[in-house]
């Protein structure tokens, strides 16, 4: 069984969105008119009956989505490299004496000097994805990256400031 999700409008309140899961289980977000937003966790037994909600403020429901939406991208991106020889995906901590920490992406030249893509920054709860040369490299960003494990290993020297 695929994924079934399914949107109810809920007049003077928002929208229900719920996510059905292959065992029956009922999970949704209520979206309220005013910007709140309700975790809602329904009873299997009576799909209207709530067995437990969480009301989360905005910065929560964005952290949320972040967790769930980087989680989701690192799989994805895990299984690229299991269907393509030799091609893998890494995540790699820029160290504190990094040469690199406060400069812009392009000034690494990574991927013209280690064959190796950026394709990703994590960042506290923030995810910058497909990040332009213009993003500024901070101490402890975890860099996630798509390449060989030659390509990797000389990412990662180049980010410790080990490279030739």
């Amino acid at each position: 069984m695929g994924v079934r999700l399914e949107r109810t409008d809920l007049p003077g309140i928002g929208v229900r969105h719920e996510l059905v899961t292959s065992s029956g289980e009922r999970v949704g977000i209520v979206a309220h008119h005013d910007g709140r937003r309700d975790v809602v966790v329904f009873d299997k037994e009576d799909p209207d009956a709530c067995l437990y909600s969480i009301q989360l403020a905005d910065d929560e429901a964005a952290a949320l989505a972040d967790i769930l939406g980087t989680s989701i991208m690192l799989s994805q991106l895990s299984e690229v490299g299991s269907h393509a020889h030799g091609l893998l995906t890494e995540q790699l901590t820029i160290p504190a004496d990094s040469p690199y920490v406060d400069r812009p992406l392009g000034e690494t030249r990574a991927r013209v000097r280690t064959g190796a893509s950026v394709v990703a920054i994590l960042r506290d709860q923030d995810v910058i994805t497909s990040p332009g040369i213009d993003v500024t490299l901070r101490q402890s960003d975890i860099i996630v990256a798509v390449g060989t494990r030659h390509n990797l290993d000389q990412l990662a020297s180049l980010f410790a400031g080990t490279s030739e």
